[in-house]
């Protein structure tokens, strides 16, 4: 089990593992970026992309020799989380387990402060 940093992103193995292959089979690549953007039916969602060059704006997280970036504005949204990857039938992804989120959307693609 993971425990809880109410001031950090706490990332999971199978997380980790994800975004590994993502940028293996992308080739190329520093690491990959999360963050928060305004947008979708609840006010907010998730975004990913793949990081190429570093910014002042980033906030670096590494574990197994992978980085993730997180702007400093999308860390103020994220402080508590635990990014996961999980499997449930046909359903597979990324899952953000947010303390900040107050409401999420049915498709769970939102989520509202």
């Amino acid at each position: 089990m993971e425990t809880f940093k109410p001031n950090e992103i706490t990332f999971s193995d199978k997380a980790i593992e994800h975004f590994s292959s993502s940028l293996s089979k992308r080739g190329n690549g520093l690491g990959i970026q999360i963050g928060v953007r305004k947008a979708g039916c609840s006010g907010y969602e998730y975004f990913f992309d793949f990081v190429d060059t570093i910014s002042d704006e980033y906030v670096t997280f590494e574990k197994n020799d992978c980085k993730i970036f997180v702007d400093k504005q999308s860390l103020n949204f994220l402080k508590g989380t635990l990014v996961n990857y999980s499997e449930e039938g046909l359903n597979k992804g990324i899952r953000f387990e947010n303390p900040n989120a107050k409401a999420v959307c049915g498709c769970g693609e939102s989520f509202t402060i």
